[in-house]
C-alpha cells in the first residue's frame, strides 16, 4: 500500500527508472532529497537540467562534449592519426584514466546487437569508416568490450576496411597482473595464450 503523497510517488517513480536502482533504494533516494535543504536539492535539479542542455555529441569522434568538438579533438598534443574505437563515452572514460593513451578515439554509441533491434545503423560505424577512408588514419584499435556483442561489431567494422591499407589492432586480453592462474576462466586463458609475448 502506497501512503507516500503524489509529489514523493512522483519522485520515487523517477529514481526507480535509474539503472540498477530498485524500489527501495529509490525510496531512500526520495527521503534523502526531503531531508536536504531546498538548496542542494535543486542544485541537483539545475545539474540535470544543465546537462540535458548543453550536453552534445563531438561531431568528429561522438564524445560527450559542450562545444561542437571535444576536448581530445582539440588537443594538439593527441596523435589525430591513432584512433582507439570505443562502444560508450564512459569506455574512453575508463581508457582516459590509465594516463597511457595519447591518441584519439571514436565512440560507437552503442554495439551490434541483433536481439534488441540494434544494427550497424543505428550506430557511428558510417562517421568512423568515413574518418579512416580520409587518409589521416594510421592505426585503428578496437576497444569494443570482450563480449559476443563487441566481438562481433569489431569484426563487422574489420569487414567494411578489408579493402583499406590502414592497420587493425585490438586491445589484449587475458591474464590480469598479480592473478592467479587458477581463478582465471577459460576465455581469460584463451585470450591470454592468443595475444602472448614475446620476453
Amino acid at each position: 500500500m502506497n501512503n507516500y503523497s503524489p509529489s514523493v510517488t512522483r519522485l520515487i517513480n523517477e529514481f526507480a527508472k535509474l539503472p540498477g536502482i530498485g524500489r527501495k533504494t529509490a525510496e531512500r533516494l526520495s527521503h534523502h532529497i526531503l531531508r536536504t535543504d531546498k538548496e542542494d536539492a535543486m542544485g541537483l535539479s539545475d545539474a540535470i537540467q544543465a546537462v540535458k542542455e548543453n550536453i552534445r555529441h563531438c561531431q568528429t569522434c561522438f564524445n560527450l562534449s559542450e562545444e561542437e568538438q571535444c576536448g581530445i579533438c582539440q588537443d594538439p598534443r593527441r596523435d589525430q592519426g591513432t584512433i582507439c574505437v570505443v562502444e560508450q563515452p564512459r569506455d574512453l572514460f575508463s581508457l582516459e584514466q590509465t594516463g597511457t593513451y595519447r591518441g584519439s578515439y571514436h565512440v560507437l554509441l552503442g554495439r551490434i546487437a541483433p536481439l534488441e533491434g540494434i544494427g550497424p545503423e543505428q550506430l557511428t560505424i558510417k562517421q568512423l569508416i568515413e574518418r579512416v577512408r580520409s587518409g589521416t588514419v594510421n592505426e585503428l584499435i578496437m576497444a569494443t568490450n570482450p563480449t559476443l556483442e563487441g566481438d562481433a561489431t569489431a569484426l563487422h567494422i574489420c569487414e567494411m576496411l578489408t579493402d583499406s591499407s590502414v592497420p587493425v589492432t585490438r586491445l589484449a586480453r587475458g591474464i590480469a597482473a598479480g592473478s592467479v592462474l587458477e581463478f582465471a576462466n577459460k576465455a581469460m586463458l584463451s585470450d591470454a595464450l592468443s595475444g602472448r609475448q614475446k620476453i
